[in-house]
């Protein structure tokens, strides 16, 4: 079990045990909860979808074809490692 959910078990009790107390007390004390306030709901927007223009993509194909025809010249240029026996 990892030491940070050992944590959440133990406040968690810590928190059952606080109820069970002022219970017993007579419900007099008020349980102050932990951690800070929640924060009003916002609505969530859509992420913008950036758009790529045709002239914009074909820039990238042309880069990146020119970039495996490079890749591949460096590896013809490599001798190949033969299979030791």
């Amino acid at each position: 079990m990892e030491v940070s959910q050992i944590l959440v078990e133990i406040d968690n009790e810590i928190a059952r045990l606080q109820q069970a107390r002022d219970l017993l007390a007579g419900g007099r004390a008020k349980v102050a909860k932990r951690g800070r306030p929640a924060a009003p709901k916002k609505a969530a927007k859509a992420p913008v979808k950036r758009k790529l223009s045709p002239e914009g993509r074909r820039k990238i194909a042309e880069a990146m074809k020119r970039r495996w025809a490079e890749r591949r010249k460096e590896l013809a240029a490599k001798p190949a490692k033969s299979a030791k026996s």
